[in-house]
């Protein structure tokens, strides 16, 4: 099933309230510098991201036993910046911002799925660096490949 470029242009704004300045829903959180958007960090309940949970063969879950569907548990499934703002701290900000923004919509913990090598390419670094949620306060609480982990932090 294909979608137009405005059908998913639609669907964007419906999941992230954009244009909503008082909406209670968002997938996401927004860095900017000097009023220029230039990262980007997807958070959400973990329930919202229906492959994640539905899905138990990605790395993810490998070797994992608990409710994938609890609500208390958000997920970092993406964390991106500009090329021109990387090694600058945006990613660090993105993520410690959503830790607090998770804390404030109820979640009782938070995860995130990076990646462990720096050896990828920008392309790949999506998900994050471990290094990255480390420094945020996350523990690692899985690591289902040489370059994936799990990592968690209760708030």
């Amino acid at each position: 099933m294909s979608c137009s470029q405005e059908d998913l242009a639609g669907r964007l704004r419906e999941q992230t309230g954009a244009g909503h300045p008082g909406s209670k829903l968002t997938s996401g959180l927004v860095a900017y510098a000097e009023g220029e958007p230039v990262g980007w960090c997807a958070v959400q309940p973990r329930t919202a991201h229906r492959g994640l949970v539905r899905n138990a063969s990605m790395a993810a879950w490998t070797g994992r036993d608990e409710d994938r569907a609890d609500p208390g548990v958000w997920a970092v499934t993406c964390v991106l910046v500009r090329v021109a703002h990387r090694r600058r701290g945006v990613s660090g900000a993105l993520v410690h911002a959503a830790v607090e923004h998770a804390r404030i919509g109820g979640a009782r913990v938070l995860e995130g799925y990076p990646l462990t090598t720096g050896s990828a390419v920008s392309e790949e670094l999506h998900p994050g660096m471990l290094s990255t949620f480390l420094n945020a306060g996350f523990l690692q609480v899985h690591r289902p490949s040489a370059r994936r982990a799990v990592v968690a932090i209760k708030l």
